[in-house]
């Protein structure tokens, strides 16, 4: 029987995991099935059993891991003195765009196949998801209140922003595409320039 062979710094979980992530995004959660998964991964569908227990179980992995990474660094951004609301805004969209350039199977299986949790893990998603908007408001919030922003609807920025960010999704399918620095770079520029206050 074959062995799950190891990635050389990861355990066969996170081989398990990352071939999920690419099957969920092609196929959907609700589609894919742990024989798909097993077959995917060159070994018997028992085999996995040694290492998961559900699918439900590696939406979860995926799911709040990605969330985690994203809350993490938005509070170590957050809690950088001397850094401008606009600085804070730039770095939190470049970790965006990176991860969805870099981890882009998990960060899209979180951002779309999230709703097919059950609780308590939907739920507790559910107040993750909201609670990293809301972190990214309060920032544009603050940047307004010190004339840094313009006088704009914060939660319809942050809106904008993640959707744009979420639209990389396109970069991927896309058989002329430009160096994904230059498309972070641009998303950023663009991105940021709608919101700083021109003196």
């Amino acid at each position: 029987m074959a062995k799950i062979k190891r990635n050389r710094n990861g355990t066969r979980k996170d081989v398990i995991i990352a071939k999920a992530a690419k099957l969920f995004r092609e196929k959907g959660f609700s589609a894919t099935s742990m024989r798909d998964l097993a077959e995917h991964v060159g070994v018997e569908a028992a085999s996995l059993y040694n290492h998961i227990s559900s699918k439900a179980e590696i939406l979860q992995e995926i799911c709040f891991k990605t969330a985690n990474n994203f809350m993490s660094h938005i509070e170590e951004v957050d809690a950088t003195p001397n850094k401008t609301a606009i600085e804070k805004i730039q770095a939190i969209l470049r970790f965006h765009i990176r991860q969805m350039l870099d981890n882009y199977e998990e960060v899209y299986v979180s951002d779309r196949e999230w709703k097919h949790l059950t609780d308590p893990y939907l739920s507790n998603m559910q107040t993750q998801r909201r609670a990293y908007r809301q972190r990214i408001a309060s920032v544009i919030e603050d940047g307004i209140r010190k004339g840094e922003i313009k006088p704009i609807d914060a939660p319809t920025a942050v809106l904008i922003m993640l959707h744009a960010v979420s639209g990389i999704e396109s970069w991927h399918r896309s058989k002329k595409k430009i160096a994904g620095e230059v498309l972070e770079d641009n998303m950023v520029q663009i991105l940021v320039d709608g919101l700083r206050k021109q003196a």
